[in-house]
């Protein structure tokens, strides 16, 4: 059974992302909060400074590997290979934390990837950006110039703004916004008293290149697990995984 509505579907065509708060459960989303704060606080030595006023460990699959249960969540990844068009690799995740401010508001607008317009969506990688504490107006929280499939690319990111504007996602922890990273966006960072923190796990087609080099993918998912389908999702292999593979005498895949 489909798990993206028409109207879902409609949307992100219009928009080029989309949000929905009934991925996950309330338990679930507790859960994913749970291993994310034992990670800062068990793995600090693995947490680093990231952008504006954030923190962040991109390695989170090596020092908390259960949160493979939040990258391959039915739903979320369900939702996702309905827009892909077919099965998904894994990109990259990055844990973030963005703490109390009393700083300027800031925002650093751009984009991951260019389009692929060979893609019904012109999308070659799609961002799960999991809220697991409330976002509102008060908060820190994710914005993105919305979209739409026949719009003209524009380059200049002020042209995209004038056009597009600019929106904040907002929602409760749980709150999931799947996006075409090759859409305009920014971490909004304003002054406040409260957390944020996300899972942001990007997903890619399995026949184009690896995203990134900044999440080591460990050999327990791609080598190891008995389970075909998850060593094809983790088999994309980057560039750093494969020189930790050569550091660790560990065979690479054929």
């Amino acid at each position: 059974m489909p798990i993206l509505t028409d109207s879902d579907r409609e949307f992100f065509k219009r928009n080029g992302y989309i949000v929905r708060t009934d991925l996950i459960t309330p338990g679930e989303n507790a859960h994913f909060l749970k291993l994310f704060d034992d990670d800062r606080r068990d793995h600090a030595y693995r947490w680093h400074r990231y952008g504006v006023h954030q923190s962040a460990n991109y390695d989170i699959l090596v020092t908390t590997p259960a949160i493979d249960e939040a990258i391959r969540h039915p739903g979320i990844l369900g939702a996702i290979e309905e827009l892909m068009g077919g099965p998904t690799c894994f990109g990259e995740i990055g844990a973030r934390f963005m703490g109390e401010y009393d700083g300027e508001y800031t925002q650093g607008w751009h984009r991951d990837k260019p389009h692929w317009l060979e893609h019904p969506l012109r999308m070659d990688y799609i961002q799960s950006m999991v809220y697991l504490t409330d976002v509102d107006e008060s908060t820190h929280c994710f914005s993105l110039s919305p979209e739409a499939l026949d719009d003209e690319i524009l380059d200049d990111k002020e042209a995209q703004l004038e056009r597009g504007g600019g929106i904040d996602i907002h929602g409760p922890g749980g709150t999931v916004c799947l996006f075409n990273v090759a859409v305009l966006h920014t971490a909004t960072t304003r002054p406040t008293n409260a957390e944020r923190k996300t899972l942001q796990t990007y997903y890619g087609h399995r026949d184009r290149d690896p995203l990134a080099n900044d999440s080591i993918i460990p050999p327990m998912f791609w080598k190891d697990d008995p389970d075909p389908e998850t060593r094809a999702f983790y088999g994309k292999l980057n560039d750093v995984t494969r020189l930790y593979i050569k550091a660790f005498g560990i065979e690479e895949p054929s």
